[in-house]
């Protein structure tokens, strides 16, 4: 019996050891990384019309600058953040005083019929935005006659400013055009040169051809620029195709015309969310809604008090009219520097919905409910009572509507007054006839996140300071930032000029608007950021991609200790 013990342990033994073997002899499996690849087609849906592909003329066209951002390279670009980036200029150098500005264009950059980027080519296009055929502002065009152009050699030239203006680099994001190309037409007859339907820029993507369809342009088809200064974009082929509205793009999608859809509103936010293969992104729009307060009109003297400001937008419930009214398409907003820029100071203090708080300070400030009945808070005769004037769009009215009714419920009586934005803005604001108002904040485009315009004590006469805020020790902060080329020093600036205006309120800040935009789930590598302008969706184009290539996956070897 001993001797079978272990003959079958012997011969156990052996079945371990074959298998063993036999598992050893198995195929390995390696391991592979899906990564982006060159290739595909991109098809997007754009809200509105073709005008001119031309960024001298698409300051009020969003569907041409989307394709513009394409096609057309600025000197510089500014990331999520608002920090200004190389683009055309590889670098720059900006000196102590503020004054000067030296740029070096990239030496590989090239338009897209292989003609070089000259220093040449930036200053005829400056000369361009100032003259009458194009359609930039003019407080735009006014500031370029006032800067010195210096050329030091093909790729290098210097800007000369009159006075130190830290957010001049706003400025240097126009679409450069090609000299060779249009020096021989008139300035005055740009807006009608062969050029816009034909235009030849520097961006990662060139024109293609115009898409044509019942007698009108339905589209723009761009293909990659393989001789991008940077590294050329993933996808091969991007077509815009033009739609009336949100809904049309909608069905267009739905009906697999397109990939993207470049605005998704609240009418069909629902339908656009039910889609199980749309990626909805949404991004901060450079907006704010408030309400600003008129601190010096003498029919509403309770509003010099802070405690009666900090107690009207604790009053307020914004979650209600962010959530209901905005349909979610909105951030509560806490102060005049928009979040996610650089100069946003996170330890802003935030103000939630407290009724019972805002009942408090204005009691502590004298405003009581009167002994003989009544609804409205009165102090020394005067009761918590005035004017809120607000655009007579359904949305701003339904805000006043909630705002009101908030209101009420801590005694403050509000009567609304409906009027057309442009009366708002020139029959009220300008003016300072109002009392209270609802109004949005723009600052699109402009990156920089410079409040001076809106909050400096120089504003508050003939400016859009319309509150006719008079705080020193706010406007000495944005007025040393605007001229500190030190960025930590503007840094700690803007910092103590919104601990001020948290602290003052002398306004009401209420929501940040935000953009949605939609993109099938098979376009990979979209990143979402904070925008300074709505083709800002398109910023990180080069890095989305249709078609991925299997990569072997790399396994990191532990080194060796000494």
């Amino acid at each position: 019996m001993k001797k079978l013990r272990w003959q079958i342990l012997v011969v156990a033994v052996t079945v371990v050891i074959v298998a063993l073997l036999l598992l050893s002899q198995q195929p390995v499996s390696i391991p592979f990384l899906p990564e982006a690849a060159p290739g595909g087609i991109y098809t997007e849906a754009l809200i509105g019309s073709m005008g001119r592909l031309n960024p001298m003329l698409d300051w009020n066209n969003p569907a041409d600058r989307d394709i513009n951002r394409l096609i057309f390279s600025g000197l510089i670009r500014f990331d999520s953040h608002g920090l200004p980036q190389p683009d055309l200029a590889e670098s720059w150098g900006v000196s102590s005083d503020g004054i000067l500005y030296n740029f070096s264009i990239r030496p590989n950059a090239t338009w897209h019929d292989g003609q070089p980027v000259t220093t040449d080519d930036v200053v005829f296009t400056i000369e361009l935005i100032k003259s009458s055929g194009s359609l930039f502002p003019q407080d735009i065009k006014d500031l370029w006659s006032q800067i010195e152009i210096k050329k030091f050699d093909d790729k290098t030239f210097q800007f000369k400013l009159p006075e130190p203006f830290a957010p001049f680099l706003d400025y240097a994001t126009f679409g450069v055009l090609p000299k060779h190309l249009l020096e021989s037409v008139p300035a005055d007859q740009l807006p009608s040169a062969e050029f816009n339907l034909k235009p030849v820029g520097t961006g990662p993507y060139k024109f293609d051809s115009l898409l044509t369809g019942g007698g009108q342009i339905n589209g723009v088809s761009l293909k990659v620029n393989e001789n991008y200064f940077l590294r050329p974009a993933y996808i091969e082929q991007v077509i815009f195709r033009y739609y009336p509205d949100a809904a049309s793009a909608l069905d267009a999608y739905q009906q697999g015309e397109v990939l993207g859809i470049s605005q998704i509103s609240n009418d069909v936010l629902e339908s656009a969310l039910a889609e199980k293969n749309l990626s909805v992104h949404t991004s901060r729009l450079p907006q704010m809604g408030l309400v600003f307060l008129n601190l010096s009109n003498p029919g509403v003297p309770f509003l010099q008090s802070d405690k009666v400001r900090h107690a009207l937008l604790l009053g307020i419930n914004r979650n209600i009219i962010v959530s209901r009214i905005l349909m979610g398409q909105a951030i509560i907003a806490d102060g005049p520097i928009l979040p996610g820029s650089w100069a946003y100071y996170e330890e802003i203090e935030h103000f939630d919905y407290d009724p019972d708080a805002a009942a408090a300070l204005l009691k502590e400030d004298g405003y009581v409910i009167p002994a003989g009945g009544g609804d409205v808070r009165a102090k020394d005769g005067q009761p918590l009572s005035f004017t809120l004037t607000h655009p007579n769009d359904e949305v701003h009215t339904k805000i006043a509507q909630a705002i009101q009714s908030d209101w009420a419920l801590i005694g403050v009586k509000v009567d609304l007054q409906a009027v057309s934005y442009d009366s708002m803005v020139n029959d009220f604001l300008a003016p300072r006839t109002y009392q209270a108002a609802l109004a949005d904040l723009n600052t699109l485009r402009t990156p920089d996140p410079d409040p001076y315009l809106f909050w400096h004590q120089s504003e508050a006469t003939g400016g859009q300071n319309y509150s006719q805020w008079d705080n020193r020790s706010a406007s000495e902060y944005i007025e040393t930032a605007r001229i500190e080329a030190d960025f930590d020093s503007r840094l700690r600036l803007y910092r103590n000029f919104q601990v001020t205006f948290t602290k003052d309120m002398p306004s009401l800040p209420l929501y940040y608007p935000v953009y949605s935009y939609g993109v099938d789930a098979q376009v990979q590598g979209v990143q979402v950021a904070p925008m300074y302008d709505t083709s800002d969706r398109l910023a990180l184009i080069t890095d989305w991609y249709l078609v991925t290539r299997r990569t072997l996956e790399q396994t990191p070897v532990p080194t060796a200790a000494p």
